[in-house]
């Protein structure tokens, strides 16, 4: 059997945690990634962990012309598209950058997988579809909110073009994984979350602040409706995630779906709130943190997390990773950082 999967945007956060479970797992990852957004030493973490050479191609998936010669080239089994741009408000103030980015690779991708007969495809959606659900915590049934940010739009319009192409081609087999808070590093400290600039996500923004590259952590709002006045996600370890990619993939190789398009929520259904991050980040870690209270964020939600029972039973999946060995994990990633300049 071709166990050969494509990973567009493999270098990235998720896509390397990924590629080395792919490759436990006994699959051959192809990684294709432009590196607007990653760095190609995650490749060579990603090598040095599973011991061996990954194919890696620098390209854009909305070149058709050159995509369609990676698909004549290796002829692939699965797909599992993260490639996309993902910063909430980076998407406000360049809309255009993010519908033609987000929505044009994948429409790319699905119109190859139907010239070169490619089956199956794991697409990397958000909990951000959800917005501030009316009812906590959230199933697969939860109706969607208007999306608050060009960002979540993309996620939304790119989960009706795979309903739409799975109900019009039914030889088309579609995953869509809507993620909660990915966080932590691999347990080896090669791989990591690796933000340019300022980071937009919390976790990187704490261990910087921890290792002084940041000079205070900004808590925004400690007047929301939750036990400690702060906002409440559901924070996966990214293993953990990339694990439930590798179901989704054998899911659909072992034809063990239920239907052509699914959708499962990955979280850990637990909500955590943002000074419960910092506090046991501090515990874990043994060490101070200098952050301060400032007012909320534009564009926040106030809580969400998943009910993962539907990916538990149905996928066979589960997020293993306790939240100190993650937050340990992130701190061990952002010393090895530190020991490389």
């Amino acid at each position: 059997m071709n166990k050969r999967v494509l990973v567009t945007g493999g270098s990235g956060y998720i896509g390397s945690h990924t590629c080395v479970e792919l490759s436990q797992a006994g699959y051959e990852p192809v990684i294709v990634d432009n590196l607007s957004n990653s760095e190609k030493t995650a490749v060579e973490g990603i090598e040095k962990i599973i011991g061996k050479k990954v194919e890696f191609i620098q390209a854009d998936c909305c070149d058709t012309e050159v995509m369609d010669q990676i698909f004549s080239k290796y002829d692939f089994d699965s797909i599992i598209h993260f490639a996309a741009f993902k910063a909430v408000g980076e998407s406000v103030s360049k809309p255009l950058d993010y519908y033609r980015n987000n929505i044009g690779s994948l429409i790319n991708l699905l119109g190859l997988m139907r010239k070169h007969n490619v089956k199956n495809i794991v697409f990397s959606s958000s909990c951000t579809v959800y917005g501030q659900a009316d009812k906590l915590p959230v199933t697969e049934q939860t109706p969607r909110k208007e999306a608050t940010s060009p960002y979540g739009n993309t996620k939304q319009m790119c989960e009706d073009i795979l309903r739409n192409c799975a109900n019009a081609y039914p030889e088309i087999n579609v995953i869509a994984l809507r993620y909660f808070n990915p966080i932590g590093a691999h347990p080896s400290a090669l791989i990591g979350e690796l933000p340019r600039g300022v980071p937009n996500n919390l976790i990187p923004f704490v261990t910087q602040t921890a290792a002084g590259i940041r000079p205070m952590l900004s808590i925004f709002g400690d007047d929301y409706n939750t036990p400690d006045g702060s906002c409440i996600r559901d924070y996966i370890d990214v293993t953990d995630l990339a694990k439930a990619h590798v179901c989704a993939v054998n899911r659909m190789v072992e034809g063990r779906s239920k239907a052509n398009y699914e959708i499962f929520n990955v979280g850990t259904g637990r909500g955590v709130s943002t000074l419960e991050i910092v506090r046991t980040f501090e515990d874990v870690n043994n060490l101070k943190l200098n952050y301060k209270i400032t007012g909320r964020r534009e564009g926040d939600i106030e809580a969400v997390w998943a009910d993962t029972t539907y990916a538990n039973n149905e996928l066979g999946w589960k997020a293993e990773k306790s939240l100190d060995e993650t937050l340990r994990s992130a701190w061990r990633w952002q010393q090895y950082l530190d020991s490389k300049k």
